[in-house]
């Protein structure tokens, strides 16, 4: 597989727009898209910070991954995600490393990246994303 950064850092959040004036008021940064992905049961908003993005998750349902892992662990980082050329190779290459996967193809996902994750049982603890274009 081929990481060429880090495209992104997901952040739980309860609220939203509460979470984007923090980042807007208190830290200066701008948010550029806000987005809702229906099938993962939430809604974003993404800021950029140099070739790295932040990306809040806040849950339309709780009973969706984000408003599990809030319930459970409450609000703060979620998960990782790499940029990579190729998700589904990426992912195949992880299976055949031993590497526990979430999604065995890739699907799609905020703005219109192709998603993957790996489980975090397999990846010491962090949930782990890769995300692309192809």
């Amino acid at each position: 597989m081929n990481i060429s950064h880090i495209e992104h850092i997901g952040i739980a959040v309860n609220d939203l727009d509460e979470a984007i004036a923090y980042y807007q008021d208190q830290l200066g940064l701008k948010c550029y898209a806000v987005e809702e992905v229906v099938d993962q049961k939430v809604k974003t908003a993404f800021f950029k910070v140099g070739d790295t993005k932040i990306e809040l998750l806040e849950s339309t349902d709780p009973e969706g991954p984000i408003g599990k892992f809030v319930e459970k662990k409450g609000p703060g980082v979620h998960h990782i995600a790499f940029a990579v050329d190729d998700v589904n190779k990426s992912l195949s290459e992880a299976e055949n490393n031993g590497i526990r996967l979430i999604d065995k193809q890739k699907r799609k996902g905020a703005e219109g990246l192709n998603i993957g994750f790996l489980h975090p049982k397999s990846t010491l603890g962090v949930l782990t994303e890769f995300c692309g274009n192809e």
